[in-house]
């Protein structure tokens, strides 16, 4: 695929350009010097970016290997688990528990809406034997920011452990590790942190390192003891994923540049727009404003251009337009798209998009009103910041 392709899905994303010449580095010993050196340095850079100062782990994986690498250090085959899940992406973390043994009961919201503090609270008041929380922090399938500072107050009044999936999120969107109360916290390099896929990076809670001593889960490639103690010797038990990780260098000193409250308060700012010119094309959204992501919108296709033709659209925005979107996923699927907007996406990036996602409705017969999206979508960015919903 050719970069002038518009790459607005939820992962992966763009990668800058100052990005990819890092990356093209020569290769350094994994075992050395210089390696050592920079793993200081993406530990220092990741803690900064995550506000904690636990302890840091780095592997190369997906951001599901994080995610199984939390269920195989903190959950015992047979113990209750809770997993809320609101999408795609908290299925696959109550059905990882789930593959490993655990006892998980699920607290499931319906496609579109986000989980209610209330309910959490009184669901752990009836559940005395689940020491173990799971949480999607942002739901790429759906397009909704979970409440966690909410949450997360819940889950610490009651004293269990919170493991948070904050793959979509971490780097984007603001979660202060510590001040949440979050025991583990997991992203991955193709999402916010603007790097190709292959790492995933985790925070450990010294709670959260108990709770590991005790567990019985096997575990082996994702063994969180052995990866502590070879970076604090300054290396990784398996081989890195070495050019990500200049990447990943990179990457975290053009965050510094901006500024975290300035990447948080763009993220909030183009999601701004995407959501304004998806409603200036008669276009609901699948999330209500106070849950929308600041990473990925959901938009509903109107019946007529659902199923078969809900595809047609995503290959004439991708091949006429050159603009590439995210299907439905499971119940949503060839019902609604998906603009991602995370990472290096700028506002010349929601000009860009919104006048070929106009054009591509027009051509599959939608009655839009010419450069009304676009202008709705200025307007956005020009309007007095929101607050970013947590």
């Amino acid at each position: 695929m050719e970069s002038s392709y518009q790459l607005r899905i939820p992962g992966p994303t763009p990668i800058p350009e100052r990005v990819r010449r890092a990356m093209d580095a020569p290769m350094i010993n994994h075992r050395g010097p210089e390696f050592k050196a920079l793993l200081k340095e993406l530990e220092d850079g990741l803690r900064w970016a995550f506000d904690t100062t636990h302890d840091l782990l780095i592997y190369p994986a997906s951001g599901s290997g994080g995610m199984e690498s939390a269920v195989a250090n903190l959950v015992s085959p047979g113990e209750r688990v809770l997993a809320i899940t609101i999408g795609a992406f908290g299925d696959r973390f109550a059905d990882l528990a789930q593959a490993f043994g655990a006892d998980v009961v699920r607290y499931a919201l319906p496609w579109g809406e986000a989980a209610d503090p209330e309910d959490l609270d009184a669901i752990l008041a009836k559940e005395d034997d689940v020491h173990t929380v799971l949480i999607t922090h942002n739901e790429t399938s759906t397009g909704v920011l979970n409440p966690l500072q909410q949450l997360a107050s819940v889950v610490k009044q009651r004293g269990r452990l919170l493991v948070v999936d904050g793959v979509s999120s971490i780097g984007s969107v603001e979660l202060p590790v510590d001040d949440w109360g979050v025991d583990v916290a997991i992203t991955a390099s193709q999402k916010g942190w603007m790097v190709p896929p292959g790492v995933t990076m985790l925070s450990v809670s010294p709670a959260a390192w108990e709770r590991q001593a005790q567990a019985r889960g096997p575990r082996f490639y994702f063994d969180w003891t052995r990866a502590r103690k070879l970076q604090a010797e300054g290396m990784t038990f398996t081989t890195p994923a070495v050019s990500l990780l200049f990447g990943l260098r990179e990457a975290l000193l053009a965050m510094r540049e901006e500024g975290l409250a300035n990447v948080y308060r763009r993220h909030q700012r183009i999601a701004g727009a995407f959501r304004a010119a998806a409603r200036a094309l008669h276009l609901g959204l699948l999330a209500s404003p106070d849950v929308a992501s600041p990473t990925v919108t959901a938009v509903n296709l109107p019946p007529a251009l659902q199923g078969a033709r809900a595809r047609e659209l995503l290959r004439t925005w991708r091949e006429r337009y050159r603009l590439v979107l995210a299907s439905g996923q499971g119940p949503l699927k060839d019902r609604i798209f998906r603009i991602g907007h995370l990472g290096a996406v700028y506002e010349e990036d929601v000009t860009t998009a919104v006048t070929a996602l106009e054009a591509g409705l027009r051509e599959h017969g939608l009655e839009v009103s010419e450069g009304a999206a676009l202008s709705a979508a200025r307007r956005a960015l020009e309007a007095p910041e929101a607050a970013v919903p947590r």
